[in-house]
């Protein structure tokens, strides 16, 4: 295997962990509005999230740095020609980690409610985004002979496209409530339960239809593994929700957003962005990778640094384990 394919499959591995993390953390995000019926409630969701989502956050630094380093044609028409949306999901990760921060700063209710708004709205509009961006990456755009983006924002807005946006949205909102279901206690833990039970379903029926289409426009037998176990994980999922088996239901959640994002990247390589005026003028692992020499620097260095990652995040969630509830939350402080 070529540095340039590990490469790619290094980096289809961060963008999988990012939407595992991230995933249920934009859906804690949501449910503020969806699921919590008072401040100190809201209060309890925020808390949920409040040691780790700045760090799941770094996984979406590394997956970008990681193109910027071993694919740079990739980043380069991507960022380019994506620039609009991609340049709303940032602005919408800064106001979102404001607002974290700030909600709690003065006690007005006022002030509050406008923080968990824009939590909800910053949460929200990623988790659809995200999924825009890569039905667009998966199913091809408009890439001329000089690997660059020749179509318009409008352009990115196809059926394809937008259904990968309801997916994403869909399946980062059922996994912050398993993940809510995980971390808390009481009332607010029943309700995540039967909210799950309602979002899961459709869900899943959204999940099938987008990767039925992407199975029967790029597909092989790999990725019909990877849609087989996605599916499967998902109601599974859904089975351990209903038996109140929180645990099991974030790991099956998981393991469907795991395998969805895999299914995404069999169907997409060898090509990194397929071109749908010209075949020829796609981008490739091949044609858009950095040299040999900065891969193998890079590959050191990620051996080095990635392990030392990954335990101190592991530790963070470990340290942060146990779940709350309301009667966790000082009076003095919602």
């Amino acid at each position: 295997m070529e540095l340039h394919d590990v490469w790619f499959v290094l980096i289809a591995v961060l963008w999988t962990g990012y939407f595992f993390l991230e995933g249920f953390d934009f859906g804690v995000g949501v449910l503020t509005k969806l699921l919590a019926r008072n401040r100190p409630e809201k209060r309890v969701l925020i808390n949920t999230i409040g040691p780790v989502w700045d760090g799941n956050e770094v996984w979406l630094l590394s997956a970008g740095g990681a193109t910027f380093a071993a694919f740079p044609e990739w980043y380069a028409t991507l960022f380019s020609g994506f620039y609009l949306p991609l340049l709303l999901i940032l602005v919408c990760l800064i106001v979102r980690g404001v607002a974290f921060e700030y909600r709690a700063k003065r006690p007005e209710e006022n002030w509050q409610r406008n923080w968990e708004t824009a939590i909800f709205w910053t949460s929200l509009i990623p988790a659809f985004l995200w999924g825009v961006a890569f039905g667009n990456i998966v199913h091809g755009v408009k890439i001329d002979q000089d690997f660059n983006y020749a179509g318009g924002v409008l352009d990115l807005l196809n059926p394809y496209a937008l259904l990968g946006g309801l997916v994403t949205l869909a399946l980062f909102t059922f996994h912050g409530t398993v993940f809510v279901g995980l971390k808390t206690v009481g009332e607010i833990r029943e309700r995540a339960r039967k909210l799950a039970l309602r979002v899961g379903p459709v869900t899943a029926l959204l999940a099938l239809a987008f990767l039925l289409w992407t199975q029967s426009d790029r597909g092989d037998g790999a990725s019909l593994v990877a849609v087989i176990a996605a599916v499967a994980s998902l109601v599974v999922a859904l089975v351990a929700a209903r038996a109140r088996r929180e645990g099991w239901a974030f790991a099956l959640s998981g393991l469907t957003i795991v395998a969805t994002v895999a299914m995404l990247f069999l169907t997409l390589f060898p090509n990194v962005m397929p071109s749908t005026l010209n075949p020829d003028w796609s981008l490739t692992v091949t044609n858009a990778s950095s040299s040999p020499y900065t891969l193998k620097i890079m590959t050191w260095c990620a051996a080095i640094a990635t392990p030392v990652v990954m335990v101190y995040q592991g530790w963070t969630y470990w340290v942060f384990r146990k779940r709350i509830g309301t009667q966790h939350i000082a009076e003095t402080v919602h």
